[in-house]
C-alpha cells in the first residue's frame, strides 16, 4: 500500500513538472507567444533604387522581431515598386521603454544584387504573410 502512495506521488509530481515545463524553456525565460503590437511603417525614397523604412513596435524583450518587421516592410515596398529582389545595406535596432525601432535602408532591384544579405521579395513577403508580420 505505502508503495502505491509513493507511485501516486510521484505521478502527481510528474504532472506538475510538465505543466511548468509547457510555461518555461529550460532557461527559465516564458514560452508563451508574445503580444507584439506593430505601428506602422514610414518609408523613404532616398535614391531611385535606395529605400530607408522606420518602423515602430512593442511587446517584445528581443530585436529580432523588429528587425524582421523592417525586411518584411523592405519586401512588399519591392514588389509594389515593381522589383523582385533587395539587398540589405543597414539597419539600426533601438528600445526605449519597451517601443522598439527599426531603421533600414535598402536598394531594390530588377535582378538579384550582389551581395551576401539579399532578398527575395516573393518569398520573403509570403514568409511575413504566414508568421502574421503586417507589410507596407
Amino acid at each position: 500500500m505505502q508503495h502505491l502512495s509513493n507511485i501516486s506521488l510521484l505521478l502527481m509530481a510528474a504532472t506538475l513538472l510538465v505543466a511548468a515545463c509547457q510555461q518555461l524553456d529550460m532557461s527559465g525565460t516564458s514560452t508563451q507567444p508574445e503580444k507584439i503590437q506593430y505601428f506602422g511603417v514610414q518609408t523613404k525614397l532616398l535614391a531611385n533604387d535606395l529605400v530607408q523604412f522606420h518602423v515602430t513596435l512593442t511587446g517584445t524583450e528581443r530585436s529580432d522581431p523588429v528587425r524582421d518587421y523592417a525586411e518584411c516592410a523592405a519586401a512588399q515596398y519591392t514588389l509594389i515598386r515593381g522589383f523582385g529582389f533587395a539587398r540589405h545595406i543597414r539597419t539600426n535596432v533601438g528600445e526605449t521603454a519597451g517601443r522598439w525601432s527599426a531603421d533600414a535602408v535598402y536598394t531594390v532591384s530588377d535582378a538579384i544584387p550582389q551581395g551576401l544579405r539579399t532578398l527575395d521579395a516573393e518569398v520573403v513577403a509570403d514568409n511575413c504573410v504566414r508568421n502574421g508580420i503586417p507589410m507596407v
